[in-house]
């Protein structure tokens, strides 16, 4: 089930987290996986992780808030593994504050990063899946992106865009066996929430269903299996990934 032998796959934002997590999943189901994020220390050591444990892992330095080098990862990754299979935009960054006090330039940066850099790693996707006739798209949203959230009008705006991008690009490439999907996470155990005060994770796991927060595993899952094979009959959907948070 969900093997991915033979297939490469582009995970942005692989250095930690949620795409450290995607990464790992996608290479223990066959995938050659190429991490790409800002810091080359900390996307090597997922790398020889991955590596140690028996999977296949490059690396590559990308800014998503820079075209060029969105276009570069992209280009790179097919000139060293000879095609480009499976893109997961998952990087992303943060400007929190709220509406009246939120700056132009954190507006800005989180739009670029999270909106205009996944849109710039499609487009530089898209012409490479089309002529081998496969590919998938996955682009990590989030469940914030559906409902709202205070303090985080940026975050939130890229977000829904993000599923808005991937529902366009769906019908656009559904004609070249190319899909496109999107998976928003609810509340996930990562380095950041797990600074967060045992209080202020007591009252967001009050919101759950499941009762939990979820993990970067849940989230590799889900990936996992929309860039499957038997998944080849799904597009521009989104896969809620929340415990129940938002119904």
């Amino acid at each position: 089930m969900f093997r991915l032998d033979g297939k490469i796959a582009l995970v942005t934002g692989a250095s930690q987290g949620i795409g450290e997590a995607i990464a790992k999943r996608l290479a223990a189901q066959g995938a050659t996986v190429v991490c790409a994020a800002r810091t080359l220390s900390k996307l090597q050591a997922v790398a020889d992780a991955i590596t140690a444990a028996g999977g296949k892992a490059d690396v590559i330095a990308a800014d998503l808030a820079d075209g060029a080098s969105v276009k570069a990862a992209v280009a790179t990754t097919i000139e060293r593994h000879g095609a480009l299979h499976i893109l997961v935009n998952n990087a992303g960054i943060t400007r929190d504050k709220l509406l009246i006090q939120m700056k132009e330039e954190d507006w800005d940066a989180v739009i670029d990063t999270n909106l205009k850099g996944a849109w710039t790693a499609i487009q530089a996707a898209t012409k490479p899946m089309m002529k081998q006739r496969w590919g998938r798209i996955i682009n990590i949203a989030s469940v914030v992106g559906q409902m709202g959230n205070p303090g985080q009008a940026n975050y939130v705006a890229a977000k829904a865009g993000l599923i808005g991008l991937t529902k366009s690009v769906a019908r656009e490439l559904a004609s070249r066996n190319v899909t496109a999907n999107a998976v928003t996470p609810g509340y996930i155990e990562t380095a950041m929430t797990a600074g967060l005060p045992e209080d202020v994770k007591a009252e967001f796991t009050k919101q759950i269903p499941l009762g939990r927060m979820g993990t970067g595993e849940d989230i590799a899952a889900s990936v996992a299996f929309l860039a499957s094979d038997e998944a080849s009959y799904i597009t521009g959907q989104v896969l809620s990934v929340n415990g129940g948070l938002y119904m």
